[in-house]
């Protein structure tokens, strides 16, 4: 009688006979260098679409807007950094200008605006216009986070987080679409927020102007399909910057603290390559966050009761921890 184990050993060989086929081998290596071959051509198609590209950032001075005008000026685009502190587009100018690149690069225009301010920004476009001729990557960055409860924020704060995170870039980007569908050719990218998607207490402000971003970019795809503009709404999660530090109060003050889960977030440099690649590649929506936020967007889905209980529950801890 052949024992259990003679009959394991048995099953094994055989297995690895018929792996080892001549039939199937070549089809596992065929398969494996058809998937090799669709790689590096994606990759290729990808640096010769960003490869002189002009490219607008907002928010350029700090935190991921900066580590995106890295990113993108290494891979030969045609950069126009934009910012409210001139000086600071200055200092990452000669800082990008003064860097080892495998690429040839060329020297960033600055344009020096506040998102805020509607006349601003509708003149903002006009001089970026004028920067290159034309502008084929739109990145729209700049944005100001909100701490506070909904019960003691003044209306004027409501009022300026979407002024800058909403109606800053519709305006912008309202505003340089013409040129875009002139040219039949464009790419318009909104750096949005897991807070798009989902409702974080504490955060009402700051989640709306978020969730009206996605609203809005997701209506331009759709619009802009006729015309061949790309529309791509990217949603990250905690990253590594100052913006809490930076975050306005429901009084409109500033924050000044670095939140626990901002301070474990993900490096800028990490999603800025991330934001790179999305685009290169023409993604239409990605979500750049960890486990956890990631499955909180599915069960605000799937489950809203379930999760309108969580975040009820993170409303009492933060409520209790803020009284203590």
């Amino acid at each position: 009688m052949v024992s259990a184990a003679s009959r394991k050993s048995l099953l094994k060989v055989r297995v690895m006979d018929f792996i080892t086929s001549t039939a199937i081998l070549p089809l596992l290596f065929g398969c494996l260098g058809i998937f090799g071959l669709f790689r590096l051509l994606q990759w290729i198609r990808m640096k010769a679409y960003l490869r002189k590209a002009v490219v607008v950032i907002t928010g350029a001075t700090s935190g991921l807007g900066k580590e995106c005008a890295k990113v993108f000026y290494a891979a030969g685009a045609k950069l126009v950094l934009c910012g409210r502190n001139g000086e600071a587009l200055e200092e990452l100018t000669r800082e990008l200008t003064t860097s080892a690149t495998k690429v040839q690069t060329h020297k960033p225009h600055t344009v020096t605006f506040d998102l805020a301010d509607p006349g601003a920004t509708v003149a903002a476009a006009a001089e970026i216009l004028q920067c290159f001729g034309h502008v084929d990557i739109l990145v729209n960055n700049a944005g100001i986070s909100y701490r506070g409860a909904i019960m003691d924020t003044t209306l004027d704060v409501d009022k300026r987080v979407m002024e800058t995170n909403y109606f800053g870039p519709v305006a912008l980007t309202k505003a340089l679409l013409p040129s875009m569908i002139r040219r039949r050719q464009g790419h318009v990218v909104a750096i949005s927020s897991v807070q798009g998607k989902i409702s974080v207490p504490f955060r009402s402000a700051y989640a709306a102007s978020k969730h009206a971003t996605q609203a809005f970019f997701d209506c331009l795809r759709a619009e802009m399909e006729q015309y061949e503009i790309e529309v791509t709404v990217i949603s990250p999660g905690y990253i590594h910057t100052n913006l809490s530090l930076n975050a306005v109060t429901a009084d409109g003050s500033r924050y000044g603290v670095m939140d626990k889960t901002t301070a474990q977030g993900r490096s800028p440099v990490e999603v800025a390559q991330d934001v790179l690649a999305a685009v290169g590649k023409k993604k239409k929506d990605v979500i750049l966050a960890d486990l956890l936020p990631s499955l909180a967007i599915y069960l605000r889905t799937l489950a809203p009761g379930l999760f309108f209980s969580l975040m009820a529950s993170r409303a009492r801890k933060e409520r209790k921890a803020k009284n203590s």
